[in-house]
């Protein structure tokens, strides 16, 4: 038996995952990885935050990527999907749509604004960026209870 997820399959873990793991790439090709939040949408990711910060210079720069996500403690609940593709940031975006997706996803863990501190609220709320991350080729899947059990 294959460990691996149908695309179907795949998407929903992606769509259902917590939190995220975006690599990006710096000037000198060395790769960094960061924990994002993030939606998922017409099958590609999408990731806001603020502007300024580096992930953003970094796929302005060189639009290859890779995101993961994973699950399980224990190695028979081992379950991940990994996508390789193109980043591109989002012109214009919808603000509204993002933020109802967004909100629809992780209200009951985000800080509310009014209880963040005032240099928070600035950073997340001047200038906001969001990148679309397009998947290239083949997801890697794996869900390791899939493995048959032998007696």
């Amino acid at each position: 038996m294959s460990i691996r997820l149908s695309e179907d399959e795949a998407w929903e873990v992606l769509r259902t995952a917590h939190t995220g793991i975006f690599t990006t790439l710096r000037r000198d090709g060395f790769p960094v990885s960061l924990p994002v939040w993030f939606v998922v949408e017409d099958r590609t990711i999408l990731v806001a935050g603020p502007a300024v910060t580096k992930k953003f210079a970094r796929v302005r720069h060189d639009d290859r990527v890779s995101f993961l996500v994973e699950s399980g403690e224990r190695w028979r609940e081992l379950c991940a999907v990994h996508v390789v593709g193109r980043a591109q940031i989002v012109e214009d975006p919808d603000w509204a749509h993002v933020d109802e997706l967004l909100d629809a996803k992780y209200l009951g863990y985000r800080t509310p604004r009014a209880e963040m501190p005032e240099s928070a609220r600035e950073r997340y709320d001047s200038q906001r960026a969001l990148v679309r991350i397009t998947p290239e080729g083949r997801l890697l899947t794996w869900d390791n209870a899939r493995f048959e059990t032998r007696s």
